[in-house]
């Protein structure tokens, strides 16, 4: 497993205008329902196709759940849970959900074992070059 990264240019509006640079991270692609269906079938017993349907029947799930208030667990993949950003007012009379609720989000808490990963630290390479 390894990541990679480019070195990015950026101007700090809020000290003096420096510009500095930064270390960007570079995804390499996008790894979609097939494919992950694909592997996890190559892995196990089951068909590529019933594997699709149990990805696709989380997801509808966890939709459900998430609007619901739960938090979904889903062991070694970590914790999802909905939440929103809203206005403050001085007067709690003044909060509404329509007025107030200015956008939904899910937020994700990793696994502790995925967090313990990324404690120890993952493998980096620079883009462009070939070695990992």
């Amino acid at each position: 497993m390894a990541i990679r990264y480019r070195v990015t240019k950026r101007s700090n509006s809020i000290q003096n205008k420096k510009e500095q640079y930064i270390m960007q991270a570079v995804n390499t692609g996008t790894v979609d329902l097939d494919a992950i269906s694909t592997a996890i079938s190559n892995e196990c017993t089951l068909h590529a196709v019933d594997v699709k349907a149990v990805l696709m029947a989380l997801g509808i799930k966890l939709d459900y759940y998430l609007q619901e208030g739960n938090i979904v667990d889903l062991g070694d993949v970590g914790k999802f849970k909905m939440g929103f950003k809203c206005t403050a007012e001085e007067d709690p009379k003044m909060l509404s959900p329509k007025r107030s609720i200015k956008k939904y989000h899910v937020n994700y808490q990793p696994s502790i074992k995925l967090k313990r990963k990324l404690k120890a630290g993952i493998t980096t390479y620079k883009e462009g070059s070939r070695s990992v």
